[in-house]
Protein backbone atom coordinates (compact mmCIF):
# COMPACT_ATOMS: atom_id res chain seq x y z
CA UNK A 1 0.00 0.00 0.00
CA UNK A 2 2.78 2.38 1.07
CA UNK A 3 4.84 1.46 -1.99
CA UNK A 4 1.90 2.16 -4.28
CA UNK A 5 1.30 5.55 -2.70
CA UNK A 6 5.03 6.36 -2.97
CA UNK A 7 5.04 5.51 -6.69
CA UNK A 8 1.96 7.65 -7.25
CA UNK A 9 3.56 10.57 -5.43
CA UNK A 10 6.77 10.24 -7.46
CA UNK A 11 4.80 10.08 -10.70
CA UNK A 12 2.84 13.18 -9.71
CA UNK A 13 6.08 15.01 -8.85
CA UNK A 14 7.61 14.08 -12.21
CA UNK A 15 4.56 15.30 -14.12
CA UNK A 16 4.53 18.52 -12.10
CA UNK A 17 8.15 19.08 -13.12
CA UNK A 18 7.33 18.27 -16.74
CA UNK A 19 4.48 20.80 -16.71
CA UNK A 20 6.91 23.57 -15.72
CA UNK A 21 9.08 23.02 -18.81
CA UNK A 22 8.64 25.36 -21.78
CA UNK A 23 7.12 23.83 -24.90
CA UNK A 24 10.41 24.06 -26.84
CA UNK A 25 12.23 22.08 -24.12
CA UNK A 26 9.52 19.42 -24.21
CA UNK A 27 9.80 19.23 -28.00
CA UNK A 28 13.58 18.80 -27.74
CA UNK A 29 13.14 15.94 -25.27
CA UNK A 30 10.47 14.25 -27.41
CA UNK A 31 12.59 14.53 -30.54
CA UNK A 32 15.76 13.28 -28.83
CA UNK A 33 14.06 10.21 -27.36
CA UNK A 34 12.36 9.44 -30.68
CA UNK A 35 15.66 9.63 -32.56
CA UNK A 36 17.59 7.45 -30.11
CA UNK A 37 14.95 4.71 -30.02
CA UNK A 38 14.51 4.66 -33.81
CA UNK A 39 18.26 4.62 -34.56
CA UNK A 40 19.09 1.85 -32.09
CA UNK A 41 16.23 -0.34 -33.31
CA UNK A 42 17.76 -0.57 -36.80
CA UNK A 43 21.48 -0.25 -35.97
CA UNK A 44 22.51 -3.67 -37.41
CA UNK A 45 20.87 -2.86 -40.76
CA UNK A 46 22.45 0.60 -40.83
CA UNK A 47 25.91 -0.95 -40.32
CA UNK A 48 25.41 -3.33 -43.25
CA UNK A 49 24.12 -0.51 -45.44
CA UNK A 50 27.24 1.58 -44.79
CA UNK A 51 29.50 -1.38 -45.62
CA UNK A 52 27.62 -2.04 -48.87
CA UNK A 53 27.95 1.64 -49.82
CA UNK A 54 31.65 2.01 -49.04
CA UNK A 55 33.49 -1.35 -49.02
CA UNK A 56 32.83 -2.01 -52.69
CA UNK A 57 35.41 -4.80 -53.06
CA UNK A 58 34.48 -6.67 -49.89
CA UNK A 59 30.69 -6.48 -49.78
CA UNK A 60 29.56 -5.56 -53.29
CA UNK A 61 28.79 -9.13 -54.33
CA UNK A 62 27.26 -10.14 -51.02
CA UNK A 63 23.57 -10.05 -50.23
CA UNK A 64 22.08 -8.86 -46.96
CA UNK A 65 22.20 -12.26 -45.25
CA UNK A 66 25.80 -12.98 -46.30
CA UNK A 67 26.88 -9.51 -45.20
CA UNK A 68 25.30 -10.10 -41.79
CA UNK A 69 27.17 -13.41 -41.51
CA UNK A 70 30.46 -11.78 -42.49
CA UNK A 71 30.13 -9.04 -39.88
CA UNK A 72 29.22 -11.63 -37.25
CA UNK A 73 32.27 -13.72 -38.19
CA UNK A 74 34.69 -10.75 -38.16
CA UNK A 75 33.38 -8.64 -35.29
CA UNK A 76 31.02 -10.85 -33.29
CA UNK A 77 27.48 -9.88 -32.18
CA UNK A 78 28.59 -6.47 -30.91
CA UNK A 79 29.91 -5.75 -34.41
CA UNK A 80 26.36 -5.06 -35.53
CA UNK A 81 26.40 -2.04 -33.24
CA UNK A 82 29.87 -0.74 -34.12
CA UNK A 83 29.53 3.01 -34.46
CA UNK A 84 26.05 3.01 -32.90
CA UNK A 85 27.36 4.88 -29.86
CA UNK A 86 28.40 7.76 -32.12
CA UNK A 87 25.11 7.40 -33.97
CA UNK A 88 23.03 7.72 -30.79
CA UNK A 89 25.18 10.57 -29.43
CA UNK A 90 24.58 12.30 -32.76
CA UNK A 91 20.94 11.38 -33.27
CA UNK A 92 19.74 12.70 -29.89
CA UNK A 93 20.71 16.33 -30.61
CA UNK A 94 20.03 15.84 -34.34
CA UNK A 95 16.49 14.55 -33.89
CA UNK A 96 15.81 16.97 -31.05
CA UNK A 97 16.90 19.92 -33.23
CA UNK A 98 15.15 18.50 -36.29
CA UNK A 99 11.73 18.14 -34.68
CA UNK A 100 12.03 21.30 -32.55
CA UNK A 101 13.23 23.60 -35.36
CA UNK A 102 10.55 22.13 -37.64
CA UNK A 103 7.90 23.29 -35.17
CA UNK A 104 9.61 26.69 -34.79
CA UNK A 105 10.02 27.27 -38.55
CA UNK A 106 6.48 26.10 -39.23
CA UNK A 107 4.97 28.43 -36.62
CA UNK A 108 7.13 31.31 -37.87
CA UNK A 109 5.95 30.80 -41.47
CA UNK A 110 2.30 30.70 -40.41
CA UNK A 111 2.61 33.70 -38.07
CA UNK A 112 4.32 35.88 -40.68
CA UNK A 113 1.81 35.10 -43.42
CA UNK A 114 4.46 34.20 -45.97
CA UNK A 115 3.17 33.54 -49.52
CA UNK A 116 3.22 29.78 -49.02
CA UNK A 117 -0.41 29.34 -48.09
CA UNK A 118 -1.23 27.28 -45.02
CA UNK A 119 -1.25 23.81 -46.54
CA UNK A 120 1.34 21.01 -46.52
CA UNK A 121 3.78 23.14 -48.55
CA UNK A 122 4.52 24.86 -45.22
CA UNK A 123 5.57 21.47 -43.83
CA UNK A 124 7.78 20.94 -46.88
CA UNK A 125 9.65 24.23 -46.40
CA UNK A 126 9.82 23.98 -42.59
CA UNK A 127 10.99 20.36 -42.77
CA UNK A 128 13.74 21.21 -45.28
CA UNK A 129 15.02 24.13 -43.21
CA UNK A 130 14.90 22.01 -40.03
CA UNK A 131 16.85 19.20 -41.70
CA UNK A 132 19.58 21.59 -42.85
CA UNK A 133 19.86 23.16 -39.40
CA UNK A 134 20.16 19.79 -37.65
CA UNK A 135 22.78 18.51 -40.12
CA UNK A 136 25.02 21.56 -39.76
CA UNK A 137 24.98 21.31 -35.97
CA UNK A 138 25.71 17.57 -35.69
CA UNK A 139 27.60 16.56 -38.87
CA UNK A 140 31.00 15.74 -37.26
CA UNK A 141 29.30 13.00 -35.22
CA UNK A 142 27.82 11.51 -38.40
CA UNK A 143 31.33 11.48 -39.88
CA UNK A 144 32.60 9.62 -36.79
CA UNK A 145 29.72 7.11 -36.98
CA UNK A 146 30.51 6.26 -40.61
CA UNK A 147 34.26 5.86 -40.08
CA UNK A 148 33.71 3.58 -37.07
CA UNK A 149 31.08 1.51 -38.90
CA UNK A 150 33.41 1.15 -41.91
CA UNK A 151 36.05 -0.70 -39.88
CA UNK A 152 35.93 -4.48 -40.10
CA UNK A 153 38.32 -6.37 -37.84
CA UNK A 154 40.86 -8.74 -39.36
CA UNK A 155 43.26 -10.06 -36.74
CA UNK A 156 45.27 -12.13 -39.20
CA UNK A 157 46.75 -9.26 -41.21
CA UNK A 158 47.67 -5.64 -40.68
CA UNK A 159 46.82 -4.93 -44.32
CA UNK A 160 44.51 -6.85 -46.55
CA UNK A 161 44.74 -7.02 -50.32
CA UNK A 162 41.89 -5.81 -52.45
CA UNK A 163 41.20 -5.83 -56.16
CA UNK A 164 42.63 -2.32 -56.57
CA UNK A 165 45.11 -2.07 -53.70
CA UNK A 166 45.25 -2.50 -49.95
CA UNK A 167 42.74 -1.56 -47.27
CA UNK A 168 44.05 0.26 -44.26
CA UNK A 169 42.99 -1.67 -41.20
CA UNK A 170 40.99 -0.20 -38.31
CA UNK A 171 42.74 2.83 -36.85
CA UNK A 172 40.07 4.37 -34.64
CA UNK A 173 39.30 3.35 -31.07
CA UNK A 174 36.42 5.73 -30.51
CA UNK A 175 34.60 8.94 -31.40
CA UNK A 176 37.22 11.25 -29.86
CA UNK A 177 40.03 9.71 -31.90
CA UNK A 178 38.06 9.92 -35.15
CA UNK A 179 37.33 13.62 -34.67
CA UNK A 180 40.90 14.38 -33.55
CA UNK A 181 42.45 12.66 -36.60
CA UNK A 182 39.97 14.28 -39.01
CA UNK A 183 40.79 17.71 -37.58
CA UNK A 184 44.54 17.01 -37.68
CA UNK A 185 44.30 15.92 -41.31
CA UNK A 186 42.35 18.88 -42.71
CA UNK A 187 41.35 21.23 -39.91
CA UNK A 188 37.66 22.21 -39.53
CA UNK A 189 37.02 21.18 -43.16
CA UNK A 190 38.03 17.64 -42.26
CA UNK A 191 35.16 17.45 -39.77
CA UNK A 192 32.70 18.39 -42.52
CA UNK A 193 33.98 16.19 -45.35
CA UNK A 194 30.89 15.09 -47.30
CA UNK A 195 28.64 17.89 -46.01
CA UNK A 196 27.82 18.94 -49.60
CA UNK A 197 25.86 15.83 -50.68
CA UNK A 198 24.43 15.60 -47.16
CA UNK A 199 22.83 19.04 -47.39
CA UNK A 200 21.73 18.56 -51.00
CA UNK A 201 20.09 15.30 -49.95
CA UNK A 202 18.68 16.28 -46.56
CA UNK A 203 16.85 19.38 -47.76
CA UNK A 204 14.46 17.53 -50.09
CA UNK A 205 14.43 14.38 -47.92
CA UNK A 206 13.55 16.13 -44.66
CA UNK A 207 11.05 18.37 -46.41
CA UNK A 208 9.36 15.49 -48.22
CA UNK A 209 9.29 13.40 -45.03
CA UNK A 210 7.34 16.02 -43.08
CA UNK A 211 5.27 17.02 -46.11
CA UNK A 212 4.12 13.47 -46.84
CA UNK A 213 3.58 12.67 -43.15
CA UNK A 214 1.43 15.76 -42.55
CA UNK A 215 -0.44 15.31 -45.85
CA UNK A 216 -1.30 11.71 -44.93
CA UNK A 217 -2.33 12.77 -41.42
CA UNK A 218 -4.64 15.40 -42.90
CA UNK A 219 -6.77 12.63 -44.40
CA UNK A 220 -7.12 10.81 -41.07
CA UNK A 221 -10.25 11.56 -38.98
CA UNK A 222 -9.38 13.84 -36.04
CA UNK A 223 -10.45 11.27 -33.46
CA UNK A 224 -7.67 8.96 -34.74
CA UNK A 225 -4.92 11.61 -34.84
CA UNK A 226 -3.13 10.19 -31.78
CA UNK A 227 -3.49 6.53 -32.74
CA UNK A 228 -0.29 4.48 -33.01
CA UNK A 229 -1.91 2.60 -35.90
CA UNK A 230 -2.05 5.92 -37.75
CA UNK A 231 1.49 7.12 -36.94
CA UNK A 232 3.21 3.88 -38.03
CA UNK A 233 1.96 3.66 -41.64
CA UNK A 234 2.08 7.43 -42.23
CA UNK A 235 5.64 7.63 -40.92
CA UNK A 236 6.71 4.56 -42.87
CA UNK A 237 5.39 5.87 -46.19
CA UNK A 238 6.92 9.30 -45.56
CA UNK A 239 10.36 7.79 -45.01
CA UNK A 240 10.07 5.41 -47.95
CA UNK A 241 9.29 8.07 -50.56
CA UNK A 242 11.70 10.66 -49.19
CA UNK A 243 14.69 8.32 -48.95
CA UNK A 244 14.23 6.76 -52.40
CA UNK A 245 14.51 10.12 -54.16
CA UNK A 246 17.72 11.14 -52.38
CA UNK A 247 19.55 7.81 -51.96
CA UNK A 248 22.41 8.30 -54.51
CA UNK A 249 23.49 11.39 -52.57
CA UNK A 250 23.72 9.26 -49.43
CA UNK A 251 26.11 6.89 -51.22
CA UNK A 252 28.35 9.81 -52.28
CA UNK A 253 28.31 11.18 -48.74
CA UNK A 254 29.39 7.87 -47.20
CA UNK A 255 32.19 7.35 -49.71
CA UNK A 256 33.49 10.88 -49.14
CA UNK A 257 33.46 10.30 -45.38
CA UNK A 258 35.73 7.24 -45.61
CA UNK A 259 38.01 8.33 -48.47
CA UNK A 260 41.12 8.21 -46.29
CA UNK A 261 40.31 4.56 -45.47
CA UNK A 262 39.63 3.48 -49.05
CA UNK A 263 42.01 1.25 -51.12
CA UNK A 264 45.47 2.66 -51.80
CA UNK A 265 46.24 2.76 -55.51
CA UNK A 266 49.53 1.74 -57.16
CA UNK A 267 50.92 5.27 -56.89
CA UNK A 268 50.37 5.30 -53.13
CA UNK A 269 47.31 7.58 -53.15
CA UNK A 270 43.57 7.13 -53.02
CA UNK A 271 40.92 8.90 -55.07
CA UNK A 272 39.20 11.91 -53.53
CA UNK A 273 36.06 13.49 -54.93
CA UNK A 274 36.25 17.23 -55.60
CA UNK A 275 32.57 17.80 -54.88
CA UNK A 276 29.16 16.12 -54.92
CA UNK A 277 28.76 16.04 -58.70
CA UNK A 278 32.31 14.79 -59.21
CA UNK A 279 31.49 12.03 -56.75
CA UNK A 280 28.33 11.03 -58.62
CA UNK A 281 30.14 11.07 -61.98
CA UNK A 282 33.18 9.13 -60.71
CA UNK A 283 31.09 6.45 -59.03
CA UNK A 284 29.07 5.89 -62.22
CA UNK A 285 32.23 5.81 -64.36
CA UNK A 286 34.39 3.58 -62.14
CA UNK A 287 31.92 1.51 -60.12
CA UNK A 288 28.84 1.49 -62.33
CA UNK A 289 25.52 3.27 -61.87
CA UNK A 290 24.21 0.41 -59.73
CA UNK A 291 26.63 1.45 -56.97
CA UNK A 292 24.57 4.63 -56.51
CA UNK A 293 21.84 2.35 -55.19
CA UNK A 294 24.05 -0.09 -53.25
CA UNK A 295 22.27 -1.04 -50.06
CA UNK A 296 18.95 0.43 -51.20
CA UNK A 297 17.07 -2.81 -50.56
CA UNK A 298 18.37 -3.01 -47.00
CA UNK A 299 17.60 0.69 -46.66
CA UNK A 300 13.97 -0.07 -47.50
CA UNK A 301 13.97 -2.72 -44.79
CA UNK A 302 15.54 -0.21 -42.38
CA UNK A 303 13.91 3.11 -43.22
CA UNK A 304 10.30 1.97 -42.89
CA UNK A 305 10.53 0.84 -39.25
CA UNK A 306 13.04 3.60 -38.43
CA UNK A 307 10.90 6.53 -39.57
CA UNK A 308 7.69 4.86 -38.40
CA UNK A 309 9.12 4.24 -34.92
CA UNK A 310 10.57 7.77 -34.86
CA UNK A 311 7.27 9.49 -35.60
CA UNK A 312 5.35 7.14 -33.29
CA UNK A 313 7.69 7.68 -30.34
CA UNK A 314 7.73 11.42 -31.04
CA UNK A 315 3.95 11.68 -31.01
CA UNK A 316 3.74 9.45 -27.90
CA UNK A 317 6.33 11.58 -26.09
CA UNK A 318 4.45 14.76 -27.06
CA UNK A 319 1.33 13.27 -25.51
CA UNK A 320 3.18 12.14 -22.35
CA UNK A 321 4.89 15.54 -21.99
CA UNK A 322 1.50 17.23 -22.48
CA UNK A 323 2.61 19.33 -25.41
CA UNK A 324 -0.48 21.24 -26.59
CA UNK A 325 -1.65 20.33 -30.10
CA UNK A 326 -0.64 22.83 -32.75
CA UNK A 327 -2.68 24.25 -35.58
CA UNK A 328 -3.28 21.65 -38.25
CA UNK A 329 -2.29 22.35 -41.85
CA UNK A 330 -5.18 23.24 -44.11
CA UNK A 331 -5.49 22.32 -47.77
CA UNK A 332 -3.77 24.87 -50.00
Amino acid sequence: MGSSQGSSTLSADVMSLVDTLPVLAKTLIAGGVAGAVAKTSVAPLERIKILLQTRTNDFRTLGVSQSLKKVLQCDGPLGFYKGNGASVIRIIPYAALHYMTYEVYRDWILENNLPLGSGPVVDLVAGSAAGGTAVLCTYPLDLARTKLAYQVSDASQSFRGGANGFYRQPTYSGIKEVLAMAYKEAGPRGLYRGIGPTLIGILPYAGLKFYIYEELKRHVPEEHQNSVRMHLPCGALAGLFGQTLTYPLDVVRRQMQVENLQPITSDGSNKRYKNTFDGLNTIVRTQGWRQLFAGLSINYIKIVPSVAIGFTVYESMKSWLRIPPRERSKPA
